[in-house]
């Protein structure tokens, strides 16, 4: 198995189109292997896993009128049928793909031990399936159709902290895309945020067209997929999946023209009938018993299922940091929706100080490195940082430490010690009450104090505040509060790799 993507890896795309016919996939496979075998390039040819019984809500199993709910469950294979297609995508020399749709799905990726695993654009903010995916240790593609900066920027940090081997695709989500949307210039706004993820370009463009993948070439992606199929008397093709000989004219393509490519400085705006798509094919959160009015409802209440509701929440915006409570009565398998309780977004008031955060650089023109990690302490939860709390971020760590201390106004650091680092405070901006040992004293800019080791200190600030901290090495288990309460909670601090503007 591998464990890094390849360079120029062309994905072929199946999807659903061996019609659940197993004859029919593998000579699909087949065909494309052939076409393939002409190219100096590593090839991956995909799936989509769904696991049917659970991915759509029971009691819409036979709604075929409700939109792919018919192509979903007219295209079921057997998991024995998906190994022969897999099976036969190995002998065509093909790396395995497959994109899981739900939980479940990731166990048949790892039972078949496929090389990578794709996230669909639809499921790129699904927590619930991607906190599943990062269990494993293969590599990871996702579709970033749809999604905000905020959203990419809150993923590639998820991936990025566990430490995952993953690219980003730009994609559209429209079936086939227009010329007008393709955008190609994302790929270059994409490389300038992250630039040290690769980006590719997911098409779904005319089929009949080759230029844009010469045009994305040049870019500099080396990352692309195609959705693909083979007309037959029985089967019909779509209009956004190529036959044979389009790939065989898509990959022999080369760099025609730049003319359709759009702005690289900011990420593109989505349009209302992309975002429509992709809510769609979304698994909508329900309770798998009766709630009552005013109970906290916790992971282990809900299920995920397919399709959403109106006004309902899904999986999307479902995670481990939701505090929600039902504000009426919720029968069993109801969904849980926005007029039937409240919510705390934890995630939200996260990307909340994060704003606050960069507002208060620019007001102060306190300057960060470039690639500076940002440290949030939330002493007491999220819900009391405004009144305790500190941002930090760590510009140096080594015999030496140098860190940046942002204190917000009217907030407190609550009273702590160290027993090994010795630092020094150097106040740049505002005024700050710092009390050693119970006696306090006010620092104003330029004013420097040194606290040793096991000298309890607290700091606050009434109209916010920025300090230069110096010290000897800084140790993560070597901060000890005085309120108990403190040293219990576990998950005080917040990491952010990308988060500046």
């Amino acid at each position: 198995m591998i464990k890094k993507i390849p360079k120029y890896l062309f994905t072929l795309e199946m999807a659903n189109n061996h019609m659940g016919d197993l004859k029919h996939g593998i000579n699909l496979i087949q065909i494309f292997g052939e076409v393939c075998k002409k190219y100096p390039f590593s090839f991956a040819l995909k799936l989509q896993y769904r696991s049917l019984e659970t991915f759509i809500h029971p009691e819409m199993k036979n709604r075929f009128d409700i939109k792919y709910i018919k192509r979903f469950s007219e295209t079921k294979l057997s998991k024995l049928n998906f190994d022969k297609l897999i099976k036969e995508v190995r002998n065509q020399g093909f790396l395995t793909i497959s994109t899981p749709f739900d939980e479940e799905s990731v166990g048949l990726v790892e039972s078949q031990n496929l090389d990578i695993i794709k996230i669909a654009s639809c499921s790129f903010t699904d927590w619930p399936l991607l906190e599943r995916v990062v269990k494993n240790d293969k590599p990871i593609i996702a579709s970033t159709a749809g999604a905000s900066i905020e959203e990419i920027d809150r993923v590639v940090s998820f991936f990025t902290h566990r430490k995952k081997e993953f690219a980003l695709m730009h994609c559209v989500a429209q079936y086939p895309t227009p010329d007008e949307n393709i955008n190609l210039s994302q790929i270059n706004y994409l490389q300038k945020r992250y630039p040290n993820i690769r980006i590719g370009f997911s098409t779904h463009e005319n089929p009949a067209y080759t230029k844009f993948i010469s045009m994305a070439i040049a870019m500099g992606a080396n990352i692309f997929e195609r959705h693909i199929g083979i007309p037959t008397e029985k089967y019909k093709i779509n209009n956004y999946s190529s036959t044979p000989e389009q790939i065989d004219a898509w990959l022999s393509e080369a760099f025609n023209s730049i003319k359709i490519c759009g702005t690289d400085n900011e990420r593109s705006t989505v349009n209302t009938n992309e975002k429509e798509n992709l809510r769609s094919l979304q698994r909508g959160v329900y309770v798998n018993r009766s709630v009552n009015k005013g109970e906290i409802i916790k992971n282990e209440d809900v299920y995920f299922a397919f399709p959403p509701q109106e006004n309902q929440c899904t999986a999307n915006n479902w995670s481990k940091y939701l505090k929600c409570e039902a504000i009426k009565k919720i029968k069993k398998n109801g969904a849980i929706k926005t007029d039937n309780i409240k919510y705390l977004d934890t995630r939200a008031k996260v990307w909340e100080i994060v704003k606050k955060v960069r507002g208060f650089l620019r007001e102060t023109q306190t300057v960060i490195p470039s690639g500076s990690e940002l440290e949030i302490s939330h002493h007491y939860g999220l819900e009391n940082f405004d009144k305790f709390g500190l941002i930090m971020s760590t510009i140096v760590n080594r015999d030496y430490c140098k860190k940046l201390l942002l204190l917000f106004p009217d907030q407190v650091h609550p009273e702590q010690y160290h027993n090994k680092k010795e630092e020094t405070f150097h106040v740049l901006y505002g005024k700050i009450k710092l009390e050693l040992n119970g006696k306090a004293r006010i620092c104003t800019p330029g004013d420097v104090v040194t606290i040793l080791p096991k000298i309890r200190h607290t700091f606050s600030s009434e109209y916010g505040a920025v300090i230069e901290e110096i010290s000897s090495s800084h140790y993560q288990e070597d901060s000890y509060y005085t309120d108990p309460k403190i040293m219990k909670n576990k998950n005080r601090k917040t990491l952010l790799s990308y988060w500046m503007e």
